[in-house]
């Protein structure tokens, strides 16, 4: 068993550093920590624990005033996509005018 068990003994494991490339070693953070960077900007994203808070959130973010054209060209984009889907199954428009 003296030689078998030379032939067949399995090696320790190498040892080596491990740094991942673009940590910061001065106290950067978690490099393991994936993070978008438009979430700190966000109120829904974060740790809002609970239906009601994040649902209050979502609200608060519609009531904010945005870009003002947003709503017409919405419609704009809305109706064009409509009339073009309506166009492809051919249903006739006739029937909306006397």
């Amino acid at each position: 068993m003296g030689i078998l068990s030379k032939i067949t003994k399995l090696s320790k494991n190498k040892k080596f550093g491990y740094s991942p490339r673009f940590y910061d070693d001065k106290g950067g953070g978690n490099p393991f920590e994936i993070e978008h960077k438009f979430d700190k900007f966000r109120s829904t994203v974060g740790r809002n624990r609970g239906l009601k808070k994040k649902f209050n959130n979502v609200l608060d973010d519609v009531k904010r005033e945005g870009d003002r054209n947003l709503k017409k060209r919405m419609a704009i984009i809305l109706t064009i996509l409509i009339l073009i889907f309506l166009y492809i199954i051919d249903f006739d428009l006739s029937i909306f005018i006397n």
